[in-house]
């Protein structure tokens, strides 16, 4: 009841059908798309306007902090955002240089209409990708298939004309468009982003449907006129140069570093704090109870976070040849009126001009528990779910669920197992975990911090990590073979890849191969040269060496020195370190890996425990109220809360003890020990030992309440 079952529209049979269907033009549904287009899967982009596809709806820039990695990563499984990046950027920067390589955030200012028109160049012209302008109002649902959780299958969408589109599987990614509300001031109207209609049908079927939904909110700053703003007095931030790529295929970026745009600082002051306070009562955004962003608040937020303190305004620039400033750090949603005297209360602004007044959006989310780590509804099967919609901000998480969503539809389609990534193989891993493992209150972002292994899952590695598991079973059989797991490795061995995503091209397979070669071929090489103390201090004079040390010591360990690249190295022992000095990106990354060898060596073994839990799985439609575990109430309603895939991601929930831990281990080593005895009942009518069971007896109910009269008394399992 309350939507739409398959079959029931005139002319159902005659519907278009694809593969895979995604619901959504932003950065999550575009990845998605692609990913599953890649992957081999027939698919249909459906989007209001073909025109916003790659729009920047907020900030002008990728990357940063923790979400630098996750861009790395979605270019090691051949995304799309990285590449385009490279080719739209305005000013390339490296935060964090003051610490190691492994928290290292790349980061660029994006020209808007550069990345959106490379961004639809790419789209429009995937294979198996048809994009097509419409609005989803309905989702087609039959009966569930048996076997697998849900309670109804999706088989293609409802369009805005009544229309419909048969589909495998089928991926939302609404952004903030799900019964979307712009604010400015005490006003408000219906909006997914200034200038666009919401899904109002889509979040209707899904709270009908019984999904948990949630409502969030975000904002976006004023627009101003660049030449109306005085940068004279201002701090000057120039680009790196030369600026770092963010993809791997990506030699250099598009622009020259003499032509790339500086950004500026300016702050707030007590005037700007004063004007908030008086008018706070105009502000409607702020007084809702909904959540907004921890780490992106709106001015006012500051201002009654942190009375009395200057906040920073980054002045960004939108694009080479833009008349537009981006004010980072004064999203608003005063009336906007007030919000020309704060901007013009801001040291370089008194001047400012207005262009567009900063907004608040509210918007539904859906609670990411009710997912699987593929992004796949618990609910309805085939039913994918990517970017702000679970809950998250940020364009870089968008993208990343979009990859992992996009390659697991396909998967799906085509009868193969889930692609999923673990915490200990990269930070996409840790994002999906964390959302549908502990669920957000909150709009969720990456950091460094969430990462335990961050000195393992670093962003010169990601394609080591990564890129194998996304390659085709015909590239591992015909291209040369990764070598085996070493140091490098940092997650599963090529093996892997034989049940993997199939969404990697062979030139990016072909690269990573390579790349993977040189460094255990470059790391070998270094180790093989070694020399007393003496004699290293003789070949580096200016490196002061430790005494301490035992010796030999190798050119890899000289190699860790702070003071020590490979130049220097390759000019103390031109053969045979001359080579691997000239490949700039090989050197580089064999100095990182040098420097973190020992922290990755030490944590070896925590991961292989972390791999152990996530190893043993959860049965989906464990009732955790009816099984015969030593578990309190309030555990497990927590567990039927968070519906936790494995025994990994039930650790991670706040108020599980470890004793409740140890009893559902127990429980899940007894299960397992059932079904295999499960696996060995013959058919019906068959001799099973100590037992005859006719046709009308051989129910699973039945063998497993006999197969639990059998079942001996289980010991106690160290943990």
């Amino acid at each position: 009841p309350g939507y739409r079952r398959a079959g029931s529209e005139v002319g159902a049979a005659a519907a278009p059908r694809y593969e895979v269907v995604v619901i959504g033009g932003g950065h999550a549904g575009t990845e998605a798309a692609a990913a599953a287009a890649r992957g081999g899967a027939c698919t249909l982009l459906l989007t209001h306007r073909i025109g916003t596809i790659g729009e920047m709806s907020c900030n002008p820039s990728f990357g940063g902090i923790g979400k630098g990695h996750l861009m790395r990563e979605v270019d090691a499984l051949d995304g799309l955002c990285g590449r385009v990046c490279d080719r739209s950027g305005v000013h390339y920067k490296v935060l964090n240089r003051c610490k190691g390589p492994a928290v290292w955030g790349l980061r660029a200012q994006i020209d808007r209409g550069l990345y959106k028109e490379n961004m639809q160049k790419e789209i429009l012209n995937t294979p198996l990708l048809t994009v097509r302008e419409a609005s989803v109002e309905d989702l087609l649902l039959t009966e569930p298939e048996p076997g697998r959780p849900g309670k109804c299958q999706v088989t293609g969408v409802v369009l805005g004309d009544g229309s419909t589109v048969r589909a495998g599987s089928v991926i939302l990614t609404t952004g903030t468009f799900l019964r979307g509300v712009i604010h400015i001031g005490l006003e408000t109207h219906p909006a997914g982003r200034l200038g666009d209609q919401p899904a109002i049908g889509l979040a209707h079927t899904l709270e009908k449907l019984g999904f948990a939904v949630g409502r969030l909110k975000t904002g976006t700053p004023p627009r101003l006129a660049k030449e109306t703003i005085d940068f004279s007095g201002l701090e000057e931030r120039a680009a790196d140069n030369p600026p770092v790529p963010f993809s791997f295929l990506s030699e250099a970026v598009w622009i020259k570093p003499e032509d790339q745009l500086s950004c500026y600082l300016t702050r707030t002051n007590l005037k700007a704090q004063q004007i908030i306070r008086d008018n706070l009562h105009l502000n409607n955004h702020v007084r809702e109870t909904t959540r907004g962003p921890r780490y992106c608040p709106s001015l006012e937020s500051k201002v009654l976070r942190f009375p009395d303190r200057e906040h920073q305004v980054w002045l960004e620039p939108e694009g080479l040849d833009s008349n537009v400033i981006y004010p980072q750090g004064m999203s608003m949603t005063l009336p906007p009126e007030l919000q020309e005297q704060v901007i013009r209360s801001v040291p370089g602004l008194e001047k400012a001009k207005m262009l567009q007044p900063g907004y608040g959006v509210q918007y539904d989310f859906l609670d990411p528990r009710q997912l699987t780590t593929s992004l796949e509804s618990r609910l309805v099967q085939r039913l994918f779910f990517a970017g702000q919609i679970n809950g998250t901000t940020g364009y870089e998480e968008a993208a990343a669920q979009g990859v992992i969503a996009g390659i697991n539809a396909c998967l799906l389609v085509q009868g193969k197992p889930p692609f999923t990534v673990s915490r200990t193989e990269g930070y996409v891993g840790v994002l999906v975990d964390d959302l549908t493992a502990l669920g957000t209150s909150e709009p969720y972002r990456m950091f460094t911090s969430r990462v335990e292994f961050r000195m393992a899952l670093r962003p010169d590695n990601a394609d080591a990590r990564l890129t194998h598991r996304g390659a085709l079973l015909w590239q591992l059989l015909h291209c040369p073979a990764l070598p085996g797991c070493g140091p490098l490795s940092h997650g599963p061995c090529v093996s892997a890849g034989f049940e993997e995503a199939g969404c990697v091209s062979q030139q990016r397979y072909e690269q990573a191969v390579k790349m993977r070669a040189a460094l255990e071929d470059g790391i070998t090489t270094l180790k093989s040269l070694q020399f007393s103390i003496s004699k290293w201090s003789q070949l580096l004079p200016g490196v002061p060496m430790s005494s301490s040390r035992r010796s030999p010591v190798s050119a890899f360990d000289v190699l860790q020195y702070q003071d020590v690249n490979m130049e220097i190295l390759a000019k103390a022992i031109p053969e045979p370190l001359g080579k691997l000095a000239q490949w700039r990106e090989l050197a580089e990354r064999l100095k990182i890996e040098a420097a973190y060898e020992w922290c990755v060596v030490s944590q070896q073994q925590e991961m292989e425990e972390v791999r152990r839990d996530e190893a043993l799985q959860l049965p989906d439609d464990l009732d955790y109220f009816a099984i015969d575990a030593s578990l309190s109430a309030e555990v497990r309603e927590k567990l039927d809360a968070n519906r936790p895939q494995t025994i990994g991601a039930v650790s991670r929930i706040p108020g599980i003890t470890p004793a409740a831990i140890v009893n559902l281990l127990r429980f899940v080593k007894t299960s397992h020990r059932k079904t295999e005895k499960l696996k060995a009942v013959p058919q019906s009518g068959e001799y099973f030992p100590g037992k005859m069971y006719s046709g009308k007896a051989t129910s699973r109910r039945q063998i497993s309440a006999e197969c639990s009269e059998e079942e001996t008394k289980f010991v106690k399992t160290p943990v």
